[in-house]
């Protein structure tokens, strides 16, 4: 009689019923924030020849979505973790919804800036919480790295569908309409999740402080800022600037968190050698492929002479091995270890990209698709893993800031890696012949080249074509040899760092 009074300690007495319905919920945002990701860049020129943007005015466009939720991530994990991460979520689905609007019928480049900076703030809240949510519904260990496999493997999925999705949209309607699938969906979102997702919350979380908020805020949008303009303008004044400004606001931010009873971020989580290997194998990760990620589609479209939609298409191996990776990750790393599993992925990424080392402006498919599918794969395994470790080595409490950290890493790998590999494949570029009266804009960009060499005799503009191309395919040959040294380097240290790690078993 006695026995039925304590407190169930199965497997199946703490699942959650409805965990799946929830799950669902959660990959929607995902999904929705992976696809309006991608439809930006496929909107452009449309935007630009609507609203006649300035250059510098287009580039904002383009950019402060990005650094709004890399400087605000942190800030709306912790402030989910306070509030509620179910209030969190749906608040700013409804608000993610709502500014789509906005961005869909701005009138004014001033205006599409507003929106997309709003937008920003918006989807700061959906990446962090989706995730602190899932640590907080599964409690089954395994339920949860299935769980994750899914969420990652959904985000995957959306940078796949995000271009042909937007292609068709661009297609068929005038551009706005790339920003008014949101509505349906996150009107879904919001009705369903009101009725599924359970909230959850830190019972003891102290003030939500907006000093180190702010100070959170400048320091990332400030280095992101900076590495992002040195890779494209070089080392002016201004991003030197604004990029010291940055990190003595993060270093002040550090500081901060040392010596407040209730933190922002708990920088204790950072003594715990698996939360900060996972953080920094996702960084660098990311700093490895943004060259082959951010080049590829000029590659495919500008050299190899695809369409819009059949160079979506071909990057298809990429997200399916992703997806499928992503799946059995949790189950793959029980079988073996984590540092099998994350160290295994990462070689396999590194070792594709060396393999793209060869790619020459008449590379058949067949290598590039296989690459791409094993980039797809190890980095499926190593994503779903290192996610699964990062939310399993904070308490429930604190699952929000955790998540976020994870978020802005993958934002601070990518301003990095376009920095640094941006610069390998823009230098390179730049140095090639050009027939004489070329135009100074061939050699900014590939773009460039390929608009000036239309205004050209046909034998100089084939020249200048075939010249710009080369260039442009040494540059990223460079670049992939550059990533898949990272790769190969973050893989041996993950190695070491990720040693006795496990995932977790039961309850």
């Amino acid at each position: 009689m006695t026995s039925t009074l304590q407190p169930a300690t199965t497997t199946e007495a703490v699942k959650r019923p409805g965990r799946w319905a929830a799950l669902a919920v959660l990959v929607l945002a995902v999904l929705l924030v992976a696809v309006d990701a991608t439809v930006l860049g496929l909107a452009t020129p449309y935007i630009s020849e609507d609203l006649n943007p300035s250059g510098t005015q287009l580039l904002w466009i383009g950019d402060v979505y990005s650094f709004v939720i890399a400087g605000l991530l942190v800030s709306m994990g912790s402030l989910g973790d306070r509030i509620g991460r179910k209030r969190v979520l749906l608040g700013g689905a409804t608000a993610f919804g709502a500014i789509s609007v906005l961005n869909a019928y701005a009138s004014t480049p001033e205006l599409m800036i507003l929106a997309r900076a709003l937008l920003g703030v918006a989807g700061a809240t959906l990446m962090p919480a989706t995730l602190a949510l899932i640590r907080n519904i599964f409690h089954d260990p395994r339920e949860r790295s299935l769980a994750i496999g899914i969420w990652g493997a959904t985000a995957s999925a959306g940078t796949a569908v995000g271009p042909i999705v937007g292609g068709f949209l661009l297609e068929h309607f005038w551009w706005g309409s790339v920003f008014l699938i949101n509505l349906p969906v996150m009107a879904v979102l919001v009705v369903v999740g009101i009725r599924t997702l359970p909230e959850s919350r830190n019972p003891n979380p102290g003030p939500w402080d907006l000093t180190s908020v702010a100070l959170s805020l400048v320091g990332v949008i400030g280095v992101v800022y900076a590495v992002k303009e040195a890779a494209t303008d070089g080392l002016a004044w201004l991003p030197l600037a604004v990029g010291a400004l940055g990190a003595a606001a993060l270093t002040w931010f550090v500081r901060r968190q040392l010596t407040l009873p209730a933190p922002l971020l708990d920088m204790r989580l950072f003594r715990n050698r698996g939360f900060s290997a996972a953080v920094l194998a996702d960084l660098l990760t990311i700093l490895g492929l943004s060259g082959l990620v951010f080049f590829l589609s000029q590659y495919l479209q500008l050299v190899q002479g695809r369409g819009p939609l059949e160079a979506g298409l071909a990057e298809l191996p990429a997200a399916v091995g992703a997806v499928a990776a992503g799946l059995v990750a949790g189950r793959v790393a029980r079988r073996f270890s984590v540092r099998a599993v994350v160290a295994g992925g990462l070689a396999a990424v590194g070792l594709a990209l060396a393999a793209l080392t060869v790619l020459d402006r008449s590379t058949g498919y067949g290598l590039l698709g296989a690459a791409l599918l094993v980039v797809g794969v190890g980095a499926g395994f190593s994503f779903t893993v290192t996610a699964d470790v990062i939310l399993s080595s904070v308490p429930k409490e604190q699952a929000g800031a955790a998540s976020a950290v994870s978020e802005t890493a993958y934002e601070l790998g990518a301003a990095l890696g376009i920095a640094l590999l941006g610069t390998i494949v823009t230098g390179v570029y730049r140095g090639f012949s050009a027939p004489t009266g070329t135009p100074s804009g061939a050699h900014e960009s590939l773009g460039g080249a390929v608009e000036a060499a239309a205004g050209m005799p046909t034998a100089a503009g084939r020249e200048l074509l075939s010249s710009a191309r080369e260039s442009f395919v040494d540059g990223l040959s460079i670049a992939s040899g550059v990533g898949a040294g990272v790769l190969l380097a973050t893989a041996a240290a993950a190695w070491f760092m990720l040693r006795g790690q496990r995932l977790e078993t039961h309850p």
